[in-house]
């Protein structure tokens, strides 16, 4: 049986992404942040919510930056919500932040005077919103393009690269709702809350070969 390492630096939505990666048969799911645990994993998942300098203080700490660079190479890697803006160049949170830069980008403030067609959007975005797939990536087997995902977020990323962005979402500006490279995956959005489309999304995590 395959295992998945849920990497634990204490500020993610842990227990709902395991208890969602099990739902739809992801193997031997671990919570863990033992760094022999996640290196010996077939695929790891890094999870995170809060304040990205809280965040980026404990990776370092832990010595999870680097073990994220490692593992993220060679096998199917996903990061969700602050686990996704973590692995961008930096944030303008909290007076700027530098983060773990995997992904070339900045995450960037919605504003607190966000508009669209003359209407006023509250930040934080939060609830269902469309993605656009803009790759045939096998993470968005059997999710209809345009499908609603749940987010909950007061920063969205800028990314540096387009041809990275794999699916687009749209709050007053666009930005990044997926990003990708080789091995890597990452979303902005939350599967673990997004009902059927998040679980496929998980399910095809999970038999996915890191490839593309």
């Amino acid at each position: 049986m395959q295992t998945v390492a849920v990497i634990d630096y204490g500020m993610g939505n842990l227990h709902s992404v395991a208890k969602a990666l099990e739902h739809v048969g992801a193997g031997k799911v671990l919570i863990t942040s033992d760094a022999n645990v996640i290196r010996e994993a077939d695929r790891v998942v890094f999870p995170g919510v809060g304040a990205i300098r809280d965040c980026m203080a404990e990776i370092r700490r832990l010595g999870f930056d680097s073990l994220v660079r490692e593992v993220s190479q060679d096998r199917p890697f996903l990061g969700i919500c602050v686990g996704m803006q973590a692995l961008l160049d930096s944030s303008e949170e909290n007076d700027g932040v530098d983060c773990i830069g995997l992904f070339p980008g900045q995450v960037k403030f919605f504003g607190k005077d966000l508009h669209e067609d003359g209407a006023h959007l509250k930040v934080p975005h939060m609830g269902w919103n469309e993605v656009s797939q803009r790759v045939d990536h096998p993470l968005w087997h059997e999710v209809p393009d345009m499908a609603r995902f749940y987010f909950v977020h007061s920063y969205y990323i800028a990314a540096g690269l387009p041809d990275q962005v794999v699916g687009g979402g749209h709050y007053g500006v666009d930005f990044a709702a997926a990003l990708a490279d080789g091995s890597r995956f990452a979303v902005q959005f939350h599967p673990e809350k997004s009902h059927t489309h998040g679980l496929q999304l998980l399910q095809n995590f999970a038999a996915w070969d890191g490839r593309w």
